[in-house]
């Protein structure tokens, strides 16, 4: 069945934006921008000043180390066993050598991490991006990887292989990580979210642009140019 869906290609998207959902989205956009305002930049800020950038990467590579069973799991789906046995081998290296993934001892002997989502199981087996969506706290998005999005956090098997306190540190080490993010990537972030004239288009633009490229996917360009009339054409 897994086989018969990936032989199924996706139709390319249209180079022009398919966001049916733009007024809701836009509010949703609000939101999340006044919550980076007043919560995620300036605790991004403190976390950077506070912390060395040594802890601030163990930070991340903890949380990066977290995210590999479900990035297994999704090989797994997409038929892929090169990512299954490289980010297995990965973590298993990275969780005992590696001392629960604070250090990366993995990448040193070119065990990269294949870093994958249940987003991209889909769109191997034939579903297209669907509608932009902009999701609270979570940003831009589309209804594909929004829905892949809800079943990486809801079926991650590292979620059902810990136990209280273990889960709470996995947690917080996400949610460090992703201010550490904050951080690193603030001038960019900055730029888009408050010195645009229209940090909404600009945002989806350049999650769609990078989503797609990730994705190795071309842009039906055709259809994006379907009943343009060149008024220079004899």
């Amino acid at each position: 069945m897994i086989a018969t869906l990936a032989a199924c290609a996706a139709p390319p998207p249209s180079a022009t934006p398919w966001d049916p959902l733009e007024p809701a989205n836009r509010g949703i956009h609000a939101f999340n921008t006044g919550l980076d305002r007043f919560v995620l930049r300036p605790a991004s800020k403190g976390y950077g000043t506070i912390l060395p950038a040594p802890v601030r990467q163990g930070v991340s590579n903890v949380a990066a180390n977290l995210d590999l069973p479900g990035d297994v799991a999704n090989g797994l789906l997409q038929a892929d066993p090169e990512s299954v046995v490289q980010n297995s081998f990965r973590f298993v290296v990275n969780s005992t050598v590696g001392l629960g993934g604070l250090w990366d001892p993995a990448s040193k002997i070119g065990l990269v991490h294949d870093q994958t989502d249940f987003g991209e199981t889909l769109h191997v087996w034939g579903l297209g991006e669907g509608p932009y969506v902009e999701l609270p706290a979570f940003g831009p998005s589309t209804l594909r990887d929004g829905v892949g999005t809800v079943v990486d956090i809801a079926f991650n098997p590292l979620g059902y292989a810990l136990e209280f306190p273990e889960k709470d540190y996995a947690t917080a080490a996400k949610l460090a990580s992703r201010i550490g993010d904050r951080y690193r990537y603030g001038s960019t972030i900055d730029s888009i979210l408050y010195e645009s004239a229209d940090s909404y288009a600009q945002a989806r633009l350049l999650y769609l642009q990078n989503r797609r490229f990730e994705l190795g996917q071309t842009v039906d360009q055709a259809a994006a140019d379907d009943g343009f009339i060149d008024p220079y054409e004899d």
